[in-house]
């Protein structure tokens, strides 16, 4: 078991204060969004090991069986299957979706043999993975996510009382569900400008006026001041606002579009910088690739809570995938829980203090910090504190 010393990745839309009031450092003003604990090549973790630091995507290299486990190496080959992040939002992200294994395979090898360098500003597919994510809030946390009902986008477009918008209401209200949401989706992403213009005053209006979903109102407010112009405002308008209270989480699948807007939280996905944005950014789009991916079905947006695991103080949170598992230990004073693995895991201490003890080592976890221990290595916790503990769920992540 060994301490992680992680990245933190400065992104416009971080957080100034989140990150160092969780940690209990100075901040220095500029923008923290993304703290990385795991084995991602972009910015992994490193080990302070005798013979100096070492990255966790080297030491993984070096023994991978050990490392992995033999099941987890032969489901996911010699690579850390998840990537664990804390994610501090001050601004909307920019509204995007990510392939399935298959679309990132066939995406990455078109691109590779194009000559399209891996870090090319242009570049969509950088690996060959899907990007399946959860992120569970540690403060209030807003996000959007999936598509609305075709009759329910017509009622809010409806309440714009906007005469341009009459043709995608009828075409909500008249069409068949896919048809329906793939028309004024993609219509919207190539929204002129006098259009963006007039949604976002009467978005602004219904902010301050609106009585029903009057949350969701202030927040498609809050994208159209922050990106001032874009029509990624107009396909915002067609996904659920999602509020998630500390402690629930939301799954986000291949195809779904999403953006966080605010909140600070523990955010897992499979290893993978897949990509692909709709709007309410700067960077690459790719329309024409963008409306391949997503997924034209309306989805509830459902709020996820976790259910208790075995007869220590974990508690699991439900996922439709095997690349990763997240729970929750939360310890009171004078108690502990074993953890047992035979992949490896990852534990971020988000709250209080955890002391964790294995066969070989034994550290003292304060919020913030994290922990890496390898497949096989029982991990106890004691103290009086919060920790999300990240492994594999390929039918064998934990005992």
């Amino acid at each position: 078991m060994d301490r992680l010393l992680n990245t933190i990745r400065p992104y416009p839309w971080g957080s100034t204060t989140a990150l160092a009031d969780l940690m209990g450092t100075t901040a220095d003003g500029t923008p923290q969004a993304e703290l990385w604990m795991g084995a991602h090549p972009a910015a992994p973790s490193r080990l302070l090991r005798a013979s100096g630091p070492q990255t966790l995507d080297a030491v993984i290299a070096s023994r991978p069986a050990a490392e992995l486990g033999e099941a987890t190496l032969r489901r996911f080959g010699p690579r850390l299957p998840f990537l664990l992040k804390l994610l501090a939002v001050e601004a909307p992200l920019s509204l995007q979706v990510h392939p399935d294994l298959a679309q990132a395979a066939v995406g990455h090898r078109i691109e590779n043999a194009q000559g399209i360098p891996l870090d090319a500003p242009h570049r969509t597919y950088r690996d060959d993975n899907h990007k399946p994510e959860m992120i569970v809030a540690l403060s209030v946390f807003e996000g959007l996510c999936g598509f609305r009902t075709p009759a329910h986008c017509a009622d809010l477009l409806e309440a714009l009382r906007l005469p341009e918008l009459a043709p995608h209401v009828t075409a909500l209200r008249e069409k068949p569900e896919e048809a329906a949401l793939r028309a004024v989706f993609s219509a919207f992403l190539a929204a002129p400008g006098p259009l963006v213009d007039a949604v976002t005053a009467s978005v602004a209006h219904q902010a301050e006026h609106a009585g029903r979903e009057r949350s969701a109102w202030k927040a498609y407010d809050g994208i159209a001041r922050a990106c001032p112009g874009d029509p990624g405002l107009l396909a915002a308008l067609m996904l659920h606002h999602v509020r998630l209270d500390p402690g629930e989480g939301i799954f986000l699948g291949a195809g779904v579009p999403h953006a966080y807007l605010a909140g600070l939280g523990v955010e897992i996905m499979a290893s993978s910088d897949n990509v692909l944005r709709c709007g309410l950014t700067s960077k690459h789009v790719d329309p024409e690739e963008l409306l391949r991916v997503v997924r034209f079905t309306a989805s509830p947006g459902r709020v996820l809570r976790p259910t208790a695991h075995g007869v220590g103080a974990e508690e699991v949170y439900p996922a439709p995938v095997d690349d990763f598992r997240l729970s929750r230990v939360r310890l009171s004073a004078g108690s502990c829980t074993v953890l047992d693995a035979t992949a490896p895991q990852i534990l971020v201490c988000t709250g209080g203090r955890i002391r964790l003890s294995s066969s070989g080592s034994s550290l003292s976890l304060g919020p913030g910090d994290s922990a890496y221990a390898p497949a096989k290595e029982q991990v106890t916790l004691r103290g009086e504190g919060e920790v999300f503990r990240a492994t594999v769920d390929a039918g064998q992540g934990s005992a």
